[in-house]
Order: C-alpha cells, then structure tokens, then sequence
C-alpha cells in the first residue's frame, strides 16, 4: 500500500508517541530538588563526604549500564525500558519521602540506593525514548520534522525547568512556607525538617506522571528496511551483547558518525565541568549569592531561543559550518570567563550554555538521521557512555590538578595554612 501523499505534511506533534516523548523528557528532567541539591542532601543529615561518593556510584551507574540498556532497548523493546525508568523514578523519589532524617548509617544507605536505582533509570532512558519518538516519527509522519520536535522539546523543557527551580527552592524555604500558612489560615508549624521533603514530593508527582507517559507510549517496530535480516529484529535479552558488538563497529566504520560523537563529547565534557562548578565562578564575579537563582532562569530562559536557532542552522547551514560556528561561540565563552570580569563576567557563562544547548541539539539532528532503526537507541547510548566518561575523567583531572596546586601553595615560602590567606 503506498502511502498518501498527505503524510509528509502531518504535524510531528499529532503523533502520540511524538507528544509523550516530550511528555517524559519534561517530567523525567524537571526535578523540583535541582536548586537545592546539595544542601538537602546536608540537611537530611548527610556529609559533604558522603554526597561527593554518592555522585560518583550515580555516575558509575550511569557509565556502567549506558550501553547495555540501549542494547536491550533495542532487542526487548524500547517502551520496556522506558517503563522500567519510571518505575525506578517513582521508588527512587518514595525513598527520599519516607527515609527519616538525622540517622546517618541508614540515610547513606538508601540514598544509596537512591542513587543507583537514579543511574540505572537514567541509562535505561537514555537513547531508548529519543529512538522510539524518532522512529514513530518515521513511521507515521516525516523524518525531516525531527529538528522540529527537537525545537520545542527543548523549549518546553527550559520553561519546565524554570518552573521547577522556582518552585523547588520557594518550597524548600520555611520562612516563606510558613507565612503562606498563615496567609492561608492554616494552623501548622513549618521547619526545615518538614519543608525539606516538599520538593522531594512536587519530583515524586513528576515521577508519577514521567511513568504514565511511558505507560501510554506504543512500541514502534523496526521496519524491515531497517532490520536486513530477521534475528536482528528478535526481542531476546541474548542478541544485546551482539547489538552492543554490531553497534560499536558501525560507528568506527561510519566517519560521519564517529565526527558528530567525537564532536559532542569534546564540547560536552568541558562545558558541563564549568557549569557545575558556576557557582564558585559567580562568586569570584563579584555576584551575590541571592542572585544565582535569577541567573539560572535566566539561562533557561536562553533556553526559549537557543533550540529555534539551532534549528536554523541545522536546515540552513551544513554540518562543518555548524561545527564552525559551535567551537567559535565555546571558545569565545572559554576565553571571556578566564577575565573574571566583574558582573558582566555572566555573560560568557552564558555563551557556555547555549553552546550545550547546540551541542545537543546537532548531535541528536545529525545522529539519528543517519543511524539504523534497529541499532538506533544502542548508537544514542554509546554517545551518552562517552559524554558521561570524559566528564568523569575531566573531573578526575581537574581535582587531581586541584589537589596539585594546593599542595604546590601550602609548600610555598610566604604561605599559611589561614583560609584568608587563600
């Protein structure tokens, strides 16, 4: 049956799948406890100590499981994986809402927990909802729509994100919880040890919402253009290993995606170290503290226009000027934070996110476009694995480097061990 000649011209957004990755991508991103990270887990009772090693199981997770769940996406079924991330969301966020706080011992141990069962949904996720939505897309509208989709994902997520580090810290805060109390005629008395869970909460919600998307998503098979021989296509948790191994040896056998990969991480991993650590560079700006929540919206709000010009450039301009354009904007971000300029010093920090904003963009655009269907969500997670390792390795060599330079100062003449004197 040949196909109308109408579908080329059908919205991407009228495709189910189309809306419920979108659906997903923004309640399982948008988490109400973003702003607050650090001092909640602090304020559970936890040790810097201890949330330092408990990243670093996140991540390991993450590395460790990249791969094989986009190989099992890829043979058992990608609405299964997804599935399987919501439901690990949704127990990761009950533990946090029912772990009492102040008992050290018990509270590593399931935030522990937290944190693998964090990294194994974030690897099952990963690849394997950015494949179902694109071949959905393929199948039942045109692929040439997919920057679109990318476009207002993208937007979609920055207005969530704005809304949720909003929210997450004005709930977090006693103060101002219990004065609405009041204001609302409510008899309760409001701590930190109460308005501590809230966000936890508002994210188990999201949680919720981020498994019923998944629930209501519907398994796209690969076409048999895509699967050139039968077994390739058979749902067995067996054929992941040889997926993985089929996977690997396309990518070094395709120059044009071993580029785009290549590119992503090198960007990837050097911008997203700066940005975890933009709260120290505010800081040296001369920024006041109170003000770090503004700009983080403000960087979402980038977010609003980023994805459309992205979008642009990738209809408009080819994949080298685009490259082109990304290194010159990361580069000019890179030099100009180096100043420390005062105040104005935001704006590179700035020329920074957007350019993660573009990175993502193009390797999503260009990569699936030229990836295999059956193959699609394994080749996703290989990226993710890369993006995840060099920013482990860069962070191991930038406290390694720390470690370096404080050793090196302490055994300076002239020094002291007085923090002011640092």
């Amino acid at each position: 049956m040949q196909p109308t000649q109408s579908l080329p011209d059908r919205s991407p957004f009228s495709i189910g799948n189309i809306r419920l990755f979108i659906a997903f991508r923004i309640f399982f991103n948008a988490r109400f406890y973003y702003p607050i990270f650090t001092i909640l887990y602090l304020d559970y009772g936890l040790t810097l100590e201890q949330f330092a090693l408990l990243n670093v199981v996140w991540a390991a997770t993450i590395v460790l499981l990249e791969v094989p769940s986009g190989a099992l996406a890829d043979t058992i079924g990608r609405k299964n994986l997804l599935v399987f991330a919501g439901i690990l969301m949704v127990i990761e966020m009950v533990l946090l809402c029912v772990v009492p706080a102040g008992y050290s011992k018990l509270l590593f141990a399931v935030f522990l927990i937290n944190r693998v069962l964090s990294g194994t949904a974030e690897a099952a996720a990963s690849g394997a909802d950015e494949a179902l939505a694109y071949d959905s897309l393929e199948k039942e509208g045109n692929i040439d729509d997919w920057g679109r989709v990318l476009e207002k994902q993208m937007r979609l997520q920055s207005i969530a994100y704005i809304g949720a580090m909003t929210l997450g810290a004005a709930v977090y805060d006693p103060v101002l919880m219990q004065k609405i109390a009041h204001w609302l005629g409510l008899k309760v008395v409001l701590t930190q040890s109460v308005t501590l869970r809230f966000p936890i909460y508002l994210t188990l919600g999201m949680a919720l919402m981020a498994l019923i998307s998944t629930i209501c998503m519907k398994e796209i098979t690969p076409s048999s253009e895509a699967c050139p021989e039968p077994s390739d296509c058979t749902p067995s948790i067996g054929d992941a290993f040889r997926m993985t191994f089929q996977a690997g040896k396309w990518i070094l056998k395709t120059p044009f995606a071993l580029v785009i990969i290549a590119a992503g991480f090198l960007f990837d991993h050097v911008i997203r170290m700066l940005l975890t650590l933009n709260s120290q560079y505010y800081r040296e700006i001369q920024l006041p503290e109170a003000s770090f929540g503004l700009i983080g919206s403000a960087i979402a709000l980038i977010g609003l226009v980023i994805p459309r010009l992205s979008l642009y450039l990738a209809e408009n301009q080819t994949p080298g000027k685009n490259l082109g354009i990304l290194f010159v904007v990361t580069l000019s971000g890179l030099i100009g934070m180096t100043f420390f300029f005062p105040y104005i010093g935001v704006i590179p920090a700035m020329m920074l996110s957007s350019a993660m904003m573009m990175t993502h963009f193009f390797v999503s655009h260009y990569l699936n476009r030229i990836t295999p269907s059956h193959q699609r969500a394994t080749v996703l997670s290989f990226k993710g694995l890369s993006y995840n390792l060099t920013y482990g390795c860069i962070g191991l060599l930038y406290s390694f480097l720390l470690a370096t330079l404080k050793t090196r100062a302490a055994g300076t003449p002239g020094r002291t061990s007085d923090p002011k004197s640092r």
